[in-house]
């Protein structure tokens, strides 16, 4: 009896598989995905398998690692004749069809224990008894022990209540480089007017100082003897440079700072940037030396110069990396002139992992290259220090303030295969994900916010083995100790029989209700050696119809078993008992394999409902043909894989409802409408022959024709040949075309003759006076017009009367020629 829809034989090959691999002593971090189709017993058609009897898992451990959704039966008579102990994993719901014991599934699911829950701390500014710091609790719970099983995420909440009055530790560390003289004697006073407005926030405040100006080599400094005593040019009166010096231990009494403080002298170096990297690490480090306690620790870092990193030593000839060790001596950094300065990340590590806040306190000129580097440091700020350090104070609280309202959660590294995903709750209900799931910002003292941590493991650890994480806010020095726990193996392997008999005569441990082999064998009892797996007579089993292919060319033949290849792409797959099958060489549609509407199998595509042809493209539903008028294709065309193909070429779309070059509803019937209602037109002679489709139904009055409250439904109106209007609406019914018309005509009224001559009469008078006025009025312009041409030319006239051929004159004058004028 087949318990699932798998042949032995598919079973078989697939557990045969699994050791072949183990053979081959290939260590690959997950196992097989395998065939994923299979021949049902007897004639039955293929079925696909779940992603559990995929994994081809050998044993209870390797199967509840492939999904949190899978078991494994450990009833040693679960399996059928043929099928591999790889059948015993699958899905909790098919287990129980296929008849497993419920008492013998193995299925270990993962858990959260809480070893230690604190309850936060609720503590007022003026309660009479003050706790210690060690007494303070601001996150809860802070220890949990998780078992985690592979693809099962583990979910737990973290509570985090910002104490009221919590203490705080604050070092001032400022550059006493020349430039900073008249900041030096602000600061002087720093400690008790500091302490004062800290007072405000909390009763348990410490103040320390510290100093750097730069490493004493060349370049940074000026080694010559004179400069060495004093760096300052001219009068000034300057202290020997140095690279960090610790001032003033960490200490309740401002007076304290106050005098050591004024005590201090300015001192000098060549460069600009300062070796302020070089301070801050040993404060960081030096925590006994400075005097940390494990509450709220601030660093105020003061300059108005930039800074050297790791790589700049290289100009004084200093090229070892820094170490990130305390190297105080006399409260004197002692190694500057051997350790390079450290690196960024260097200082955001040391800063991080002693719960240090920093904030920059910097002149304008330096603010954006301070912000920058804030960017890289976790849980620090920048304040702006005036030109001679007086806002030094209102600074402080400000930058106190900003960090001290924001939580941002971290974890140590996590072991390899496990992820964290954090959700946080935040005032007002503030939902954050992601990388905003980390923080809450813009929190009181005494507000409460929440965060939910899902920690997911993807493998077990090799070697199995407990890892230990922590998680704590950035800048506080409490923590979560979360311990994980792998589920890798199932309580039933604990129980397992060595050698056992069941199992090839000793070939292997019988565990977990199936044979666990020993090296060397192979098979669902150990019944295969490996070096039997190429013989001939195995061969032969593996041949399809006596062929001389062995296992299709798709597969290797193990111990008398096709053994299917396994292909990059891990869901195309080789099945069938000779590897004949494959799920990915079926007909394609649209670039996708079987249309995207149905299954490979063996080849050949299964479709989904309502889909048919070689490559599932053609669909049989019916509705995307359907037109307007309820029609399958407007009744012009029939219905193919869900589009419609029109008979009548005229129509077109998708339904058969466009017709480009058709007249138009009303005017295509308009000859059978006239024909039945009026008995005229140009088919009244072959009205029952061509209109023998239409239903007419007569109407008395316009208002009484249908509206057009359907999409199907045509309003006409048409003219005669007597210039008669004629009204009426189409409609398809089934196969009748209804008419509803209007049984009257609205033919126009004949002409009024008298008015039309009169008018007509009248309206050639009218125009044959009004174009004689016109002339007349031409002829009037003309006339002037020449009239005053000539008057023009008569006043420019001059007459020469000498000129005149035929003038001649009146008087005669006589010439004596004897008279000589005496």
């Amino acid at each position: 009896m087949c318990r699932e829809r798998h042949s032995p034989s598919f079973l078989v090959f697939r557990d045969t598989l699994s050791s072949l691999r183990s053979w081959n002593e290939m260590n690959l971090p997950f196992l097989l995905l395998a065939i994923s189709s299979a021949v049902l017993c007897g004639a039955q058609a293929q079925q696909d398998v779940s992603v559990c009897t995929k994994a081809n898992a050998q044993s209870c451990g390797e199967c509840i690692q492939v999904s949190e959704a899978c078991g494994w039966c450990s009833d040693e008579k679960f399996l059928s004749v043929g099928e591999p102990k790889s059948a015993r994993c699958d899905e909790l719901k098919r287990l129980k069809d296929r008849k497993c014991d419920e008492t013998k599934i193995e299925n270990p699911r993962g858990r959260v224990v809480t070893n230690k829950n604190t309850p936060v701390t609720v503590r007022k500014k003026d309660e009479i008894v003050k706790l210690k710091p060690e007494q303070i609790t601001q996150i809860q719970p802070q220890k949990l022990t998780l078992d985690l099983r592979t693809g099962e995420p583990q979910t737990f909440e973290l509570k985090f209540k910002r104490a009221e009055d919590y203490p705080i530790d604050l070092y001032y560390l400022m550059d006493l480089s020349f430039s900073m003289k008249d900041d030096l004697e602000n600061v002087k006073n720093l400690g008790t007017d500091l302490m004062k407005e800290m007072k405000k926030i909390t009763s348990d405040f410490r103040i320390g100082f510290g100093s750097f100006v730069e490493k004493t080599v060349m370049p940074y400094i000026s080694t010559t003897p004179a400069k060495l005593i004093n760096p300052c040019s001219g009068n000034q009166n300057c202290t020997s440079p140095f690279s960090y010096k610790n001032v003033l231990k960490l200490t309740k009494e401002g007076d304290d700072f106050n005098r050591l403080v004024s005590q201090q002298q300015i001192s000098g170096n060549l460069d600009s940037p300062e070796g302020g990297f070089d301070a801050i690490m040993q404060v960081a480090v030096c925590e006994e030396q400075i005097g940390w306690r494990n509450v709220t620790r601030l660093l105020v870092f003061s300059t108005d110069a930039g800074f050297h990193f790791a790589g700049d030593g290289k100009l004084g000839g200093i090229v070892l990396p820094n170490d990130g060790k305390c190297h105080l001596e006399n409260n004197m950094y002692t190694m500057s002139h051997y350790y390079d300065y450290p690196s960024i990340a260097h200082l955001v590590q040391k800063l991080s992992d002693h719960n240090i806040q920093t904030i920059f306190a910097v002149t304008e000129d330096f603010q954006p290259v301070y912000k920058e580097l804030k960017n890289l440091i976790p849980k620090s700020a920048v304040g702006t220090l005036s030109s001679n350090s007086s806002n030094v104070i209102q600074l402080i609280i400000d930058a106190y303030n900003s960090l001290s309202s924001e939580v941002i959660l971290e974890n140590t590294k996590l072991p390899e295969g496990v992820s964290l995903s954090y959700k946080s709750i935040c005032k007002n209900s503030v939902v954050g994900t992601g990388e905003d799931g980390r923080k809450c910002s813009n929190i009181s003292i005494g507000d409460e916010v929440h965060f939910q941590i899902s920690v997911e493991s993807q493998k077990c650890p090799s070697p199995l083995k407990s890892e230990t994480i922590t998680i704590r806010p950035l800048g506080f020095n409490e923590e979560v100790e979360v311990v994980l726990n792998f589920i890798c193996e199932c309580a039933c392997a604990a129980e397992g029989l060595p050698n056992s008999p069941d199992c090839n005569q000793g070939s292997g441990t019988l565990e977990c209700g199936s044979c666990k082999c020993n090296d060397g064998r192979i098979g669902q009892f150990c019944e295969c050696s490996k070096d039997d797996v190429s013989t001939a007579d195995m061969d032969a089993n593996c041949r399809k119809d006596n062929g001389t292919d062995i296992c299709s060319s798709n597969g290797e033949c193990i111990c008398g078993t096709c053994i299917c290849k396994k292909r990059e792409n891990v869901a195309e797959v080789y099945s069938g008992q000779f590897c004949e099958c494959d799920n990915f060489n079926c007909d394609r549609s649209n670039n996708k394999l079987c249309g995207g509407h149905g299954r490979c199998e063996c080849r050949k595509c299964i479709c989904n409902d309502n889909y048919t042809g070689s490559a599932c493209d053609c669909s049989l539903d019916t509705l995307p043909c359907v037109a307007r008028n309820g029609q399958i294709c407007n009744g012009r065309g029939v219905c193919e894989c869900g589009a419609c193909k029109c008979t009548d070429a005229k129509f077109q779309g998708p339904t058969c409802e466009l017709c480009p070059t058709c007249p138009g509803v009303c005017a295509e019937h308009k000859d059978c409408v006239q024909c039945l209602a009026f008995k005229t037109g140009e088919k009244k002679e072959t009205c029952e022959q061509d209109c023998k489709n239409f239903k007419l139904i007569e109407v008395p009055e316009r208002e009484k024709l249908p509206q057009p409250t359907e999409p199907e439904l045509a309003i006409c109106k048409e003219r005669d040949e007597n210039d008669c209007w004629f009204y009426f609406t189409f409609s398809i019914k089934g196969d009748t075309k209804e008419v509803h018309v209007l049984k009257t005509l609205e033919c126009p009224a004949g002409p009024n003759i008298i008015p039309i001559v009169v008018g007509v009469v009248a309206g050639i008078v009218m125009i044959g006076l009004a174009l004689l006025l016109i002339w007349k009025l031409l002829m009037i312009i003309h006339d002037r017009r020449e009239f005053a041409k000539f008057e023009k030319e008569k006043m420019n006239a001059i007459w020469d009367t000498g000129e005149n051929p035929i003038y001649k004159s009146a008087v005669t004058t006589v010439v004596n020629p004897k008279y000589e004028g005496k």
